[in-house]
């Protein structure tokens, strides 16, 4: 049975997201501190992780940052509306993912199942061919294809684009994303991204294949249709 350790100070939010959790057939474990949750950890490996980033006794961040030393165990964390800044940090820091308080289940169990199908079937810079819905990116030949339509991309378009196919479903920061296809240099351009974002959109179309979707003040990820 897949299980999902869930962590959060608030009994209440414990309680509901645990519910969720069970009713869709996941074993849940619980923890209302970072020193129970790091002990969970390590000592019971769940397959995912749900963790707030406002815990009473450890940052949210730190923890991202400890597990990532020696874990790739998939990461959500859960922050309070408003809160870009810390989620930005967070990601950069190894978390995979983030939802807003106040989430939907639905939302969450999507968040869920994507970091699951995602830590099953890991997909990398090795990897000849990248595939998110009806998007296939040839990394050898550079040649890429939307619903088996050839898509004429840019190099940089092609870079940015491949960058995020790396990770299907997973919300890069703009700062990673700045890093991986302009260099260190350019890590707070995000106009950059903008505009080649706005180019790779009208170029994909909507025709069958995956969407670039924005995240405001914090990145970008590619969706699989069937994900969103």
């Amino acid at each position: 049975m897949t299980t999902i350790l869930v962590v959060d100070d608030e009994p209440a939010i414990l309680r509901t997201v645990k519910a969720g959790l069970v009713a869709r057939g996941y074993e849940v474990q619980t923890a209302s501190s970072g020193r129970e949750a790091l002990f969970l950890l390590t000592a019971r490996t769940p397959d995912a992780a749900l963790l707030d980033l406002a815990l009473g006794d450890m940052d949210g961040v730190e923890i991202c940052r400890t597990v990532r030393s020696w874990s790739d165990v998939p990461i959500i964390v859960l922050s309070a509306e408003g809160s870009e800044h810390r989620k930005v940090v967070a990601l950069d820091e190894g978390a995979d993912d983030y939802v807003t308080k106040p989430f939907s289940m639905p939302e969450l169990l999507a968040r869920v199942r994507v970091a699951l199908r995602r830590r099953a079937d890991p997909r990398g810079a090795d990897d000849p061919v990248l595939v998110c819905g009806g998007l296939e990116i040839d990394l050898a030949r550079h040649v890429v294809t939307q619903a088996g339509v050839a898509v004429e991309l840019t190099p940089k378009e092609f870079a940015m684009l491949a960058a995020l196919a790396r990770h299907p479903g997973r919300v890069l920061t703009h700062r990673t994303i700045l890093h991986e296809v302009w260099g260190p240099g350019y890590d707070t351009e995000t106009q950059y991204l903008r505009v080649y974002a706005s180019q790779i959109r009208k170029k994909l179309g909507r025709a069958g294949g995956a969407m670039l979707v924005a995240e405001p003040g914090i990145g970008y990820r590619l969706v699989d249709p069937a994900d969103a």
